[in-house]
């Protein structure tokens, strides 16, 4: 009885482990994804600041009130 409750206790240790080791391996891939979108968001604001630039940039040009469009 004490040989089964001891492969027990080791068993569900083992099980213990296999879950911890799960876990860490998600939280890494976790990170990198979001260090992934972070790269992203970056390239994606500035590509909008470059936009909004330009927006800016044809909205002077119409109200330009001289008649003359370049």
């Amino acid at each position: 009885m004490l040989v089964g409750g001891v492969a027990l206790v080791a068993i569900a240790d083992q099980e213990r482990l296999t879950a911890l080791a799960a876990v860490k391996a998600e939280i890494v891939r976790v990170e990198r994804a979001l260090d992934d979108s972070r790269g992203q968001n970056l390239e994606l604001a500035e590509r909008l600041t470059e936009l909004r630039a330009q927006v800016a940039q044809q909205d002077a040009d119409l109200a330009d009130t001289t008649g003359f469009l370049p």
